[in-house]
């Protein structure tokens, strides 16, 4: 069986090169954006106590010694957020950081076990001022790049053109047919046999050992995601309260969360929250994650009681992580995340 050649051969590296000039010109001039309107770059360590604690995020796991020869657990980091919010608790007011992250059971055109997340942090702010960040930096990407439409897998969006605002609910209603909300009672609580019926009586596949968020995730793959970021990009706006489990409730409405998601192509390139600050509350939710985790994937992560405690001082804020590579992606026009990477993880040969 062939293979095809390393990325680091004359040939490869060649075609590649464009690509990855591309993400230096683009990096710098994100760089400037952010100290332009008083970031603070931060530096945040890859190895953390925790590295999360969503139910299907998965990490990579070592170890470290101590000068006794015992040893105690650590991982690296899926996300900079803990870190970032920490450092939000000691008084940084606006932050950003590109961050080296990692990720087990990823590999795919979109997807690599070691990525770059682009985060940042405003203090004070509402969520609101993210979405125009993410509109600038949208046509700054495009701008630097020379490109006036992004494509990917021969669908286009117009970087210069401001996105379309949509919510959860009402893209659950235009795609699929399903009144989202109606599955979920005032105090946030999920129905999850009203969904499955609303899902069946739509013809959707539902299976007896289904969540509810199970049948969330399968609209939201199926019917919704295939729509968003066509034309001009989306921002998927107020997830329920029960799949955003780091964003605190939205006022007007406590079914759902100050959550959005931005997608361009029908790829999504950012989360983002208005932070959740109430401790009591994200360990409870940490901890449902991580019973969902045990119950599907036979595992937990710890909770970094540190990052607990930080929330208890940390100010309102409004917080988001971004994919750089994948915007790199859409703005040099490249079809693989490997193409924008450096050099990119080694992949195990049989």
């Amino acid at each position: 069986m062939s293979h095809a050649s390393p990325w680091w051969t004359p040939d490869v590296h060649a075609d590649r090169r464009p690509f990855l000039l591309g993400r230096n010109r683009i990096q710098s001039v994100l760089r400037r954006f952010f100290e332009t309107r008083d970031f603070i770059e931060v530096d945040t360590a890859t190895l953390q106590v925790s590295p999360g604690n969503e139910a299907h995020l998965h990490a990579f796991a070592t170890e470290a010694l101590n000068h006794d020869g015992t040893d105690h657990p650590l991982y690296l980091h899926t996300s900079p957020e803990f870190a970032c919010k920490k450092l939000l608790a000691g008084g940084e007011e606006r932050i950003a950081c590109f961050a080296h992250v990692y990720r087990n059971r990823e590999r795919g055109p979109l997807h690599h076990p070691e990525f770059t997340m682009l985060e940042w942090y405003r203090a004070g702010e509402s969520y609101e001022a993210l979405m125009r960040d993410c509109a600038e930096i949208l046509a700054l990407a495009a701008e630097t790049t020379g490109t006036k439409q992004f494509i990917f897998q021969g669908q286009a969006c117009d970087p210069f053109a401001a996105p379309e605002r949509l919510s959860v609910a009402d893209a659950f209603e235009r795609f699929a047919g399903i009144d989202l909300l109606a599955s979920i009672a005032a105090n946030g609580e999920t129905d999850r046999d009203h969904l499955a019926a609303t899902m069946a009586a739509a013809g959707l596949r539902v299976a007896h050992d289904d969540t509810w968020a199970d049948l969330f995730s399968r609209v939201l793959v199926e019917k919704v995601e295939p729509h968003l970021g066509f034309g001009r990009a989306t921002i998927l706006d107020e997830y329920p309260t029960a799949e955003a489990a780091l964003a605190r409730p939205a006022a007007r409405d406590p079914r759902v969360a100050e959550r959005f998601e931005l997608y361009a192509c029908g790829v999504e390139l950012a989360n983002a929250f208005g932070e959740l600050t109430d401790a009591p509350e994200q360990r409870r939710r940490f901890e449902m994650e991580m019973a969902e985790k045990a119950r599907v994937y036979g595992e937990t992560y710890p909770l970094d009681e540190d990052f607990l405690a930080a929330l208890a001082i940390m100010p309102e804020a409004s917080g988001i992580a971004l994919g750089f590579d994948r915007l790199v992606m859409l703005a040099t026009g490249a079809s693989r995340i490997d193409q924008v990477l450096w050099a990119p993880v080694a992949e195990t040969r049989a």
